[in-house]
């Protein structure tokens, strides 16, 4: 965390004219392109993907190599976050359709963990679902599978009857209630997952550079009165690291949960 903190305010302190304090914008999730292949670049965002995904698929091919019947540390923390997907999400959504989509929501989970949780470590210090290509694809992987369950298990035609046709309703409500429907199913669903997780983590990376670029500003003022200001600053920075931690995990699970929700939906004979 302390490497966190000084890597954030040495990147405020080099790139402020004179010592002024320039607020965080939008630019923060665009970085200049470390390799460049005509049209594509590759920039750190890029990077720090690559760094969590490999980081994370070791972690959990170290604890598979080395499982034992009495488990260790490391294999106890392993399954016991498996077990939190499989008991906590997946059977308690779906039920007994669990098994058949618990290796998607158990790596849906774990991956958007990982990738939130680049924004508070050392040297990352970027959540890489903050740019929305990244939870748009994790979208769409939702969209596509719960369609596709439906559609397998009822057919085509008896899947959008279910979805936009609620049962027990007034046939005059239809004309009312059937485009919304299709616009949910259809739209809101995948665009509502994607746009909250990259929202949080655009909120969460912007406070966090904005308190430790004032708590730098402040500590290198030259008023005394304002160098008291760094420590508010400093301490707004750790408690928000704190609880940007808490809400790489959260996220991670209201997008896992909401998907199993939805492919429940979709499979569930009736509304």
């Amino acid at each position: 965390m302390k490497l966190s903190i000084l890597a954030t305010t040495q990147y405020l302190a080099a790139s402020g004219d004179e010592g002024g304090f320039h607020p965080p914008s939008i630019s923060e999730f665009f970085p200049h392109a470390i390799l460049e292949f005509g049209s594509v670049e590759f920039n750190r965002i890029h990077l720090v993907r690559i760094i969590a995904a490999v980081v994370l698929v070791t972690l959990f091919m170290l604890a598979a190599r080395r499982a034992k019947l009495v488990p260790g540390r490391g294999q106890n923390v392993a399954e016991m976050a498996l077990d939190f997907v499989r008991v906590n999400i997946a059977e308690e959504i779906l039920g007994h359709n669990a098994r058949k989509y618990l290796p998607m929501l158990t790596t849906m989970f774990f991956a958007i963990l990982a990738f939130n949780i680049t924004g508070v470590i050392p040297f990352l210090n970027i959540a890489s679902t903050s740019l929305v290509a990244m939870p748009i694809v994790l979208a769409l992987w939702t969209f596509f599978v719960y369609l596709s369950s439906g559609m397998r298990k009822f057919g085509v035609g008896k899947y959008l009857k279910n979805q936009l046709f609620p049962p027990g309703m007034p046939a005059f409500l239809y004309v009312l209630i059937t485009p919304i429907e299709a616009l949910q199913v259809f739209l809101f669903r995948p665009l509502t997952l994607a746009l909250r997780l990259t929202a949080n983590m655009v909120a969460g990376h912007l406070l966090l550079v904005l308190c430790f670029g004032a708590a730098n500003f402040f500590l290198f003022h030259p008023s005394i009165g304002m160098k008291a200001l760094a420590p508010v600053g400093l301490a707004a920075g750790l408690a928000f690291t704190l609880f940007e931690i808490l809400v790489a995990a959260l996220q991670a699970y209201v997008f896992t949960l909401l998907s199993a929700v939805y492919i429940n939906m979709a499979i569930e004979e009736e509304h």
